[in-house]
């Protein structure tokens, strides 16, 4: 995503995509506090372990560390206190059907910038076996010896 689209990028969960076979994706806003924001721009944020989840009609993400802002003092929160995610609620009821028909999982896969709101995607995902684990594993590797032997 580049700069003229007003995108930045923050952070990637890459271990969702080695984790999860991602079968659609969702832009949602964040509900932080201003010392997150800042510590989100700089980069502080930590997205490997986290998962979304809904209740009461209302969708949060956890286990997303922010850490703490340096300049912050009394207004700093708890790194890994439970976010609010901002949706339509026709997305969270079709989000929710499908975690509990179909046994899916939403888990976060980046966190952005998008005209100066803090955003983050979210992607409905269904587990991968081992041996899925080892075929893209085995793709990769296979497409990185022809590039390899393209550059020589």
């Amino acid at each position: 995503m580049e700069k003229d689209s007003g995108i930045k990028i923050v952070a990637q969960n890459k271990k969702a995509y080695h984790d999860y076979f991602v079968l659609e994706k969702l832009e949602a806003g964040l509900e932080l506090f201003g010392t997150e924001v800042k510590s989100i721009r700089q980069g502080k944020i930590n997205l490997k372990d986290s998962w979304c989840f809904v209740k009461d009609g209302e969708m949060f993400v956890n286990g997303m560390h922010i850490s703490p802002y340096e300049q912050g003092n009394i207004f700093n929160r708890d790194p890994l206190r439970t976010k609010r995610l901002l949706l339509h609620k026709r997305e969270i009821r079709r989000f929710y059907a499908q975690v509990k028909q179909e046994g899916l999982a939403i888990v976060p896969l980046s966190v952005y910038f998008k005209k100066g709101r803090a955003k983050v995607e979210i992607g409905l995902c269904k587990g991968k076996k081992l041996y899925d684990k080892r075929e893209v594993a085995a793709k990769k590797d296979a497409q990185r010896t022809i590039e390899r032997n393209l550059r020589r």
